[in-house]
């Protein structure tokens, strides 16, 4: 009880005080949102996601159990959702969204700085996050996207979408040089380190600032399934492949934890996009947050003591 509280101080609490202030703060200021995804998306998140894989050697035999893992979760994911929402008989909009709050999580501005807090002392585990990110942003934008628009315009627009994001490009400078141990001049190293290190704070407020305005008008079923999907199924399975795979130490920590991450803001704005069900998505994302609060304090302490 004393690690579960120590987690839930340590861990928990720092980025819920953060999303707290992006709350506090929008609602005082207004901030521009189009402009803090942005700088998220193409400046602080490749330059984390660069500095972790520089520094720090996953090696090929854990890359592949990771991408094992992934595969092999995400399709259950799919497969599950999609047998729940014909058992529900959802419409196509509703089923779309519903899948998506479920298979997609919020791994970057959310699970990044979980895992970087977590693992302050391996850097280890932000590496693997980070492959674990990269995964989710391809999902996003083929799984994801597919799942939103017709099927006459998803594959191409899904791919250019995967394509502008930046971090893609990141990881793989990083991993090149890293692999050929290229060293980088300090003057160049300098600020891409301070811009990493200023991921963290930018992202949670972030996260808190599009989470300003979302009300709950009810607790449907739809609401109820995506909450138990993504915060309570998916760290089930998740559970289940690590011990098939029979995954161990960091690599298994890791990943049971980056299966309780809440749902990606993805996934309520894709919904935005097309009209599918934009509030009920908004919802999920807002309810999935606040009560990984406990649910990920709960699995961070199971994996302290399973792995």
């Amino acid at each position: 009880m004393d690690v579960f509280f120590l987690i839930l101080v340590n861990v928990v609490l720092p980025v819920f005080s953060l999303i707290g202030a992006g709350v506090f703060l929008h609602r005082k200021f207004r901030f521009d949102m189009n402009t803090l995804s942005k700088l998220n998306t193409y400046f602080l998140m490749p330059c984390v996601s660069f500095v972790n894989i520089y520094q720090n050697n996953v090696g090929g035999k854990t890359l592949l159990h990771i991408l094992g893992f992934l595969v092999i979760q995400c399709s259950c994911l799919m497969m599950v959702t999609s047998v729940i929402s014909k058992a529900a008989k959802f419409e196509n909009g509703l089923s779309s969204t519903f899948k998506n709050s479920v298979v997609l999580n919020n791994s970057g501005n959310f699970g990044l700085p979980v895992s970087q807090l977590v693992f302050q002392h391996n850097p280890m585990g932000a590496s693997i996050q980070i492959v674990v990110m990269i995964f989710q942003n391809l999902l996003t934008y083929t799984y994801g996207l597919l799942n939103s628009v017709s099927v006459d315009q998803s594959k191409l627009k899904a791919m250019k979408e995967f394509l502008k994001n930046p971090v893609i490009y990141a990881f793989l400078l990083g991993l090149i040089l890293h692999i050929y141990q290229i060293k980088i001049p300090t003057f160049i190293w300098t600020p891409i380190n301070n811009t990493s290190n200023a991921f963290l704070a930018v992202a949670l407020i972030t996260l808190g600032a599009q989470s300003a305005y979302i009300k709950i008008s009810r607790f449907s079923l739809p609401l109820f399934l995506s909450l138990f999907g993504r915060l309570i199924l998916s760290p089930t399975i998740a559970l289940i492949i690590i011990f098939t795979l029979k995954l161990e130490g960091t690599t298994a920590q890791v990943l049971f934890i980056a299966s309780s991450f809440p749902t990606s803001r993805n996934s309520a704005l894709f919904a935005l996009e097309y009209g599918n069900h934009p509030e009920y998505a908004a919802q999920v994302v807002l309810l999935s947050t606040l009560f990984s609060m406990i649910t990920v304090t709960t699995v961070v302490y199971l994996s302290t003591i399973l792995f």
